[in-house]
């Protein structure tokens, strides 16, 4: 994953691409979920934390109505128009369908939007599990929004996002990504109700750090599993007689007596809402420890009860949580392969980096990447 080129750099290749200034930069960062997985599409709760890794948009306004778009990561290259109204997405450059999905969801929603060129760059790996996606698509409605004069509510951006996911590129994927791209707070890990979509920010305690693991396994969330997990839980909902899981509780599923595999998929989402509520409280109360070990009852469930884990995962989070100073670790995101996730003491993530780095890849042959972060602002523009 090439590093981030500066303000000055984007703004010469900017110039190369497309022979003048760009005026405006938007950026998202990516998220990584500490704790509360494949709750979202169940209305229930997540922790999630913006990241300081992100997706930046060098961007000019256009008169035309159309849309000139250049991954300089991909080195590639793709034109839209606006002018009719419609936007559809692209069999050939299925890339830019983030931010033709976003334009799409704008129109939809009533904005008048307005072309533009638009250089992109970013450092969140893709298919990682640290929602690349999200980043793309939130930068795209700050970089729409620049240009346009509008404002977008966080919240409706985010939902525009996820539509765009849904109908352009595929994915039936939840809320949580877009809501922690869009409303990210430094030093603060947000609650997120994904039912009404409120968020109370829950301080980190400064004791702590954030270490990600990134295991070199990728994933093609569209094409896995993701789908079907969903569609089982909808299934579950259904015969306990419930909106959704968040209604449902453990007595409710011991009497229901479901099918074994369906009965486990809700075991997981139903004990994972209350293990996030659990670590927000212990949070507050500056209790590490006890936030750890939340994060390794979650690890557990997601890899027995809901089966998205992986050998990879497992040897990941296992090596983590030797580390001295590590509280806990679990995958994140939806599984499949990507990150693992551990909160550490700040003292030790120096030590425990190549320690963790060599062990993993004697185990696995695979090469990984370790980097700490911090939990970081959401997406945001300035105007040069």
């Amino acid at each position: 994953m090439p590093s981030l080129l500066t303000a000055e750099q984007l703004q010469s290749r900017f110039q190369e691409a497309f022979g003048r200034t760009a005026t405006v930069l938007a950026r998202a960062p990516g998220r990584v979920n500490l704790i509360g997985e494949h709750t979202d599409y169940n209305e229930g709760f997540v922790l999630p934390a913006a990241i300081t890794r992100e997706t930046r948009m060098l961007v000019a306004p256009r008169d035309d109505g159309r849309v000139q778009l250049s991954a300089l990561d991909l080195g590639r290259q793709t034109t839209f128009d606006l002018a009719d109204g419609t936007v559809t997405p692209s069999r050939e450059e299925r890339w830019s369908n983030y931010v033709r999905g976003v334009a799409a969801g704008l129109l939809k929603a009533g904005y008048r939007l307005r072309g533009m060129d638009v250089l992109m760059q970013g450092d969140v790996p893709i298919g990682a599990g640290l929602s690349s996606s999200a980043a793309v698509e939130m930068a795209a409605v700050q970089a729409f929004s620049a240009v346009g004069d509008l404002t977008v509510p966080p919240e409706q951006a985010a939902r525009i996002g996820q539509q765009a996911e849904h109908a352009f590129v595929g994915t039936n994927c939840g809320l949580m990504d877009q809501l922690a791209s869009a409303l990210g707070q430094p030093d603060h890990v947000l609650l997120i109700d994904c039912r009404d979509l409120s968020f109370q920010p829950v301080p980190v305690p400064p004791a702590a750090a954030i270490l990600i693991a990134d295991t070199a396994v990728r994933r093609q969330l569209a094409s896995s599993a993701y789908n079907e997990r969903r569609a089982q839980c909808e299934a579950a909902a259904a015969a306990l007689g419930v909106p959704s899981l968040r209604d449902a509780t453990l007595q409710m599923l011991d009497a229901a007596h479901l099918e074994p595999l369906i009965d486990k998929r809700a075991r997981h989402i139903i004990g994972e809402d209350d293990r996030v509520l659990e670590c927000v409280a212990v949070l507050r109360a500056g209790n590490l420890a006890a936030a750890g070990r939340l994060m390794d009852a979650s690890h557990c469930s997601l890899r027995d009860l809901y089966e998205v884990s992986s050998v990879e995962l497992n040897t990941m989070v296992e090596l983590l949580r030797e580390q001295p100073g590590c509280y806990g670790a679990r995958l994140t995101g939806a599984g499949f392969g990507g990150c693992a996730v551990a909160l550490m003491a700040a003292g030790a993530l120096e030590a425990a980096i190549p320690i963790v780095a060599e062990a993993y890849q004697s185990r696995t042959n695979l090469t990984p990447a370790l980097y700490p972060t911090r939990a970081a602002a959401g997406a945001s523009f300035r105007r040069l």
